[in-house]
C-alpha cells in the first residue's frame, strides 16, 4: 500500500466518521486541538481505521504517542507495510 493510499483512506475515515472538512486534514493537524476529537472519539477512530484498513490496532505505547494526523499516517503505514498485525 502506498503512502498516498494510506493518506487518502485515513482522511476519508476522518471525513466520514467525524465530518471534518478535507482542507483541515493536513499532516500537522493535531487530532484533539485542531480536529476537535475527544477521548471517546478515539475509540471510534480506532474502530473505523481497523475496518478501513483490515488491521488490528492494539492499545500499546505507539497508539498513545499519536498526536497529529501525520502520526496516524505513519502508524498505519508501519502496520500495513511493516507486517505488524
Amino acid at each position: 500500500m502506498t503512502e498516498q493510499e494510506i493518506i487518502d483512506r485515513t482522511n476519508k475515515v476522518f471525513e466520514e466518521s467525524f465530518e471534518i472538512e478535507p482542507e483541515r486534514l493536513v499532516p500537522e493537524a493535531h487530532i484533539f486541538a485542531d480536529l476537535g476529537l475527544d477521548s471517546l472519539d478515539i475509540v471510534d477512530l480506532i474502530v473505523a481505521l481497523q475496518t478501513s484498513f483490515g488491521v488490528k490496532i492494539r492499545t500499546d505505547e505507539k497508539v498513545r504517542e499519536i498526536r497529529t494526523l501525520g502520526d496516524v499516517y505513519r502508524f498505519i503505514s508501519a502496520i500495513k507495510n511493516g507486517g505488524q498485525e
